[in-house]
């Protein structure tokens, strides 16, 4: 709906029925001209996904995502709308050419532009904003403007860090990318000062210029959450110029690995680990892809002698995580690695697609109409996903099987007996872990149709109620079934979220008790793997969806990830730069996929972690040193004013929807519960400061 509002009373006015999830609006006479990201309302028929709010949206029937962006045309005198334009999806800005002719729309998840006449109120011209439109998806165009003449149009393509020059000539269909203008992280407005004759562009993403240091402690480091922006402005470049910054911005999103990426396979190529080109022949069979919650390296690692950490930042170090700690001194410490998420909601769609939508960048002021994280009921929304699809998707389209452990479904826990009052808690699915009693049920509704054929519908992923444990357990039962069948998936997901924690909450496992439950299921899952038929032909490959529950001096942005295998190294420390879309490509790589979007297919394949010469000896977990029942106290019972408002804190915290808890809040109760109550906070790991003058 789109809203008439009385400017000075903020009355409403009239309610303009308009599409799915209006962006932009345009008024010009006696109509105006509304962007629709979801497309044209659906009608009986039409195959719908959610799109946040209690809304649909027209999905894909197969990969369901959005799959229509429009324009509404809407009678200013009547209150009507009087004609759906269909341009490309995620219709979002728009902009009306300096001679009123024409309205052009930014299609940010189509890679293209739709030019709509505005006497006719149709399409007339689609203009690329990438170099070719066989070239893989990943422009996102979704803001522009006009040069005050109309010559050219200015784009922010986001997810190539650029500002795309259009030489605008729709008359004669000839319009034309002309080049590229470096911006920042992902630019989402772009202006033209007519005074000074610049444009001016909004990047909404950035990264801290510095590390803060607390005077008292003298530590250093970042935090995800130091959420900043920049604004670049800059005259249009001549010709020559615009030139050399094409090559700039073609080199910042590493053009030349994606058509490395693209090459095809050679034929009589030896079977490696990781083949150099998608297609050649793979020793690596079975990839098992194992996705945790929210912890930075620092945090975890950083007591590691071997790697660069920083052990005052070490809140689970090898006391409560030795099976992860005995996994990097195994095989491989990757001490350069990153998440491409900051939270949940984008960290899984980085950690499933490959992708981060223009969606999900403009969501992050406060989620308006989703958390689309896909762990819930509410978190499922066809809007944020990429039309690329995810990993799955990718696996299908290439005839592989894939097997899904709780990736994107939504709990279905609770009471066998449905006439039993309340819902089971932490104690209840501790003691069905221990004892298998049978009174409640554990289980997860896929939250996409897509997925339905091979996601394990027994076995649940985000729930902290249930321990990893348990999860373990269910896992390795599965995999016994592969065994006497003699057959295991191609890909393997894994959901592990237990090292979340939920906080100080009373009569629920302390921080460190539910970090050292998900280390020992972690190591119970390597040890069955490793244990199995299945061993000489696989790798077990796992990381982190986002890092922002935790602090890092080198990045807020880095995490831990691990490999395990007969064809990983062994006892190595692994310098080079990885991040998320490294360990799909990576998978993509050994399965023979190609690549989905233009960041797995520039990102680095893992190939300095492998070897030929394999080694097949198993993986051993070790006991965890925490009891898992180590249990928070009720605040009553606790002396210390600052751990009693904590755990007072903790018990009013929603646990059951991801990320729901204030991310600051709940590290600052983990740090002192782990750190104990005298141990100053690192407010620098969190709160990005103004540096003084001098």
């Amino acid at each position: 709906t789109h809203l008439e509002i009385e400017a000075r009373s903020g009355e409403t006015l009239r309610q303009l029925p308009v599409g799915v999830a209006p962006y932009e609006v345009i008024l010009l006479g006696p109509k105006a001209y509304v962007s629709n990201w979801g497309g044209g309302r659906p009608g009986p028929g039409d195959t719908v996904g959610p799109a946040g709010r209690g809304t649909v949206v027209k999905v894909d029937q197969e990969k369901f995502f959005a799959c229509e962006g429009s324009v509404s045309v809407i009678d200013l005198a009547s209150g009507q709308m009087v004609k759906e334009i269909i341009t490309g999806l995620h219709a979002s800005d728009l902009a009306l050419s300096p001679d009123q002719k024409y309205i052009v729309c930014a299609n940010a998840a189509a890679d293209n532009l739709s030019v709509i006449d505005t006497a006719r109120d149709q399409v007339v011209e689609t203009i690329w904003v990438k170099r070719s439109p066989a070239d893989l998806f990943g422009a996102s165009p979704n803001a522009l403007c006009f040069s005050p003449d109309g010559r050219w149009l200015y784009v922010a393509n986001g997810t190539q860090n650029a500002v795309a020059v259009v030489d605008f000539r729709p008359g004669k269909k000839k319009s034309r990318l002309a080049g590229l203008i470096p911006a920042g992280w992902f630019p989402g407005v772009v202006a033209w000062d007519k005074q000074r004759g610049q444009l001016w562009v909004a990047n909404i993403k950035g990264l801290a210029d510095r590390p803060q240091t607390d005077e008292k402690t003298g530590m250093t480091g970042f935090n995800s959450h130091q959420y900043t922006g920049s604004v670049s402005v800059f005259k249009p470049p001549a010709k020559k110029q615009l030139k050399s910054l094409t090559s700039r911005v073609l080199a910042g999103f590493h053009r030349e690995r994606i058509k490395e990426a693209l090459k095809g396979p050679r034929t009589g190529v030896r079977p490696v680990p990781v083949p150099e080109r998608i297609g050649e022949p793979s020793l690596i069979k079975h990839v098992v892809y194992i996705i945790k919650e929210n912890r930075s390296y620092d945090q975890i690692l950083g007591d590691v002698g071997e790697g660069n950490g920083n052990p005052s930042l070490c809140l689970f170090g090898e006391e409560v995580t030795p099976n992860q700690h005995k996994l990097v001194r195994e095989f491989v410490l990757l001490d350069n690695t990153y998440c491409s998420g900051i939270l949940s909601a984008d960290g899984h769609q980085w950690s499933t697609t490959a992708f981060g939508t223009d969606y999900l960048e403009k969501s992050f002021a406060g989620w308006p109409r989703s958390y689309p994280d896909g762990m819930g009921e509410d978190e499922v929304d066809a809007l944020a996903y990429a039309p690329t699809g995810f990993i799955w998707d990718n696996c299908r389209r290439h005839g592989l099987t894939i097997w899904n452990f709780g990736e994107f479904t939504g709990p279905d826990c609770g009471w066998k007996d449905p006439a039993r009052a309340g819902a089971p808690g932490w104690k209840d699915f501790w003691e069905e872990y221990l004892y298998q009693k049978g009174e409640v049920i554990i289980g997860s509704k896929p939250s996409l149709p897509s997925i339905e054929a091979f996601t394990s519908r027994d076995y649940v992923g985000w729930n902290l109620d249930v321990p990893d444990v348990w999860r373990a357990r269910y896992i390795k039962g599965q995999v016994k079934k592969w065994e006497e069948k003699g057959e295991m998936p191609s890909l393997v997901l894994i959901c592990l979220p237990g090292d979340h924690t939920s906080g100080t909450r009373a009569g629920w496992p302390t921080p460190r008790a539910a970090v050292a439950d998900n280390d020992l299921a972690f190591g119970q899952i390597i040890e069955a793997l490793s244990h199995s038929n299945f061993w000489r032909e696989m790798v077990i490959m796992a990381i982190e969806d986002d890092p922002q529950n935790g602090f890092d001096h080198i990045s807020g942005y880095r995490t831990t990830a691990y490999l395990a295998g007969p064809y990983v190294k062994r006892g190595e420390v692994i310098k080079t730069n990885y991040n998320t879309t490294s360990l799909l490509r990576t998978i993509e790589q050994i399965l023979g996929l190609t690549p989905m979007n233009q960041f797995d297919a520039a990102a680095s394949p893992m190939f300095d972690c492998f070897t030929s010469q394999a080694d097949f000896r198993p993986f051993m977990p070790v006991a965890n040193r925490i009891p898992l029942d180590e249990l928070n106290p009720r605040p009553e019972d606790i002396q210390n004013q600052l751990l009693k408002k904590n755990a007072l804190v903790s018990a009013r915290l929603n646990f059951k929807i991801i990320d729901a808890c204030p991310e600051t809040v709940l590290n600052k109760i983990i740090w002192h519960s782990v750190k104990g109550p005298e141990v100053p906070y690192p407010d620098w790991a969190v709160t990005l400061e103004q540096a003084d003058d001098d």
